[in-house]
């Protein structure tokens, strides 16, 4: 039928095609209702693009997907499924790992601060510059002591460990039977009479009276403790340069160094009978054990082991006792401060002593300090003054 002109004129003829020329491309077919675009020159094909075929053996299980479209998320062969199922599980236990790592410590803080007892001991003195703990070895009977009339009434080891706001830090022993001021206005007395007297808030302002500093944290151990810590880290080495049969202490010590159990090195703290020096040898060994005690838990070894962990914690919190206001933080401080107290940056020693022979109104035998050179001495404890490595204090020279 003859195409009609849109202007409505007479119908327009469309010439016929014809073969193409050598060369030339076939003639392309008009698809119906399609209009008839004017051309200047051959109408060139649309080139057809198909898709191609996967390599042979690509896919699987007939799935017709190519190598390599799984593992960036198609679905298809159950083998690339398991490696995505790999890779989620890997990531799954590494959180798990991770939050292990985090959840023990933190577990164990909380179960050990769970642990301490507290007692009311400080007294609200104005602070003075550092931080100073005041360490009570309590004579507990039933916790490693000797069983007498007199139980839990004494506290035969008295130690004042100061950090400085600038300086190294210093561990001072003061002897328990050192002739002091009791601050409740009774007089003088020995030190640990104080803790007969009135417990820990008296022991504290007694310490605080007789050394100018004020104490900022309190912690009684009973011997028991001591006992059961060193077991827990498999004993510890300690020297002294002379043989002990001593039948209080229940020690006995061939001249030499040697790997102490805890009932060995809880005789060895306790003895003073067969020392020479008394409760100045005393203070030394007890410096000597705390020093030992540190440096075995600080191990790799013991440290990172969580059995040794919990037994350390164990044995020792149960014998512990600190102010309302200390927990597990300031004792782990505090345990920092002693093992560098105890190092070669460290200074330990005792007040400066007058005699150890000093007779009481009572006829009591008690250690009198030096009472021109411990204003000093105390002074430069508090501001750091002494050389670290130093052995301060002690016998006259």
């Amino acid at each position: 039928m003859p195409a009609r002109n849109e202007s409505g004129g007479a119908p327009r003829s469309i010439p016929p095609r014809t073969a193409p020329r050598a060369g030339g491309q076939p003639p392309q077919a008009i698809p119906p209702g399609r209009p008839v675009r004017a051309s200047a020159g051959p109408v060139r094909p649309t080139p057809v693009r198909s898709a191609p075929r996967p390599p042979a053996g690509s896919g699987r299980g007939g799935s017709g997907y190519p190598g390599g479209a799984l593992a960036s998320g198609g679905r298809g062969g159950g083998g690339s499924n398991i490696r995505i199922r790999k890779g989620r599980v890997a990531g799954v236990i590494a959180v798990l790992v991770l939050l292990a790592i985090i959840a023990w410590p933190v577990g164990l803080l909380i179960w050990a601060n769970g642990k301490i007892q507290h007692v009311e001991a400080l007294s609200g003195a104005p602070n003075t510059p550092g931080t100073t703990y005041l360490l009570a070895g309590s004579d507990a009977r039933g916790s490693g002591g000797i069983n007498d009339s007199t139980s839990g009434a004494r506290t035969d080891t008295i130690m004042l460990l100061h950090k400085p706001s600038s300086g190294p830090v210093a561990l001072i022993s003061i002897p328990r039977d050192t002739w002091a001021v009791m601050p409740d206005g009774s007089g003088s007395n020995k030190i640990n009479a104080a803790y007969s007297y009135g417990g820990a808030p008296m022991l504290v302002k007694t310490v605080e009276t007789l050394s100018g500093l004020t104490v900022d944290h309190y912690v009684e151990v009973g011997f028991g403790g001591v006992e059961g810590v060193v077991d827990a880290v498999g004993g510890v080495r300690l020297c002294l340069d002379y043989d002990v049969h001593d039948v209080k202490s229940k020690l006995k010590w061939k001249k030499g160094c040697h790997v102490a159990d805890g009932k060995t090195a809880l005789a060895f703290s306790r003895m003073r009978y067969a020392d020479p020096t008394g409760d100045i040898g005393r203070g030394q060994r007890q410096q000597q054990v705390i020093g030992q005690i540190g440096k075995k838990v600080a191990d790799p070894a013991v440290l990172l082991n969580p059995a040794t962990q919990v037994g350390i914690a164990d044995a020792g919190l149960a014998a512990l006792v600190t102010d309302t206001d200390s927990g597990i933080i300031d004792i782990a401080t505090m345990g920092l401060a002693f093992r560098s107290a105890n190092g070669d940056d460290g200074v330990t020693g005792t007040p400066p002593i007058a005699s150890i022979g000093f007779r009481t109104p009572s006829g009591a035998s008690a250690v009198l300090l030096d009472e021109n050179q411990t204003p000093e001495f105390w002074a430069k404890i508090r501001d750091g003054g002494y050389e670290a490595g130093q052995e301060v204090g002690g016998m006259p020279k």
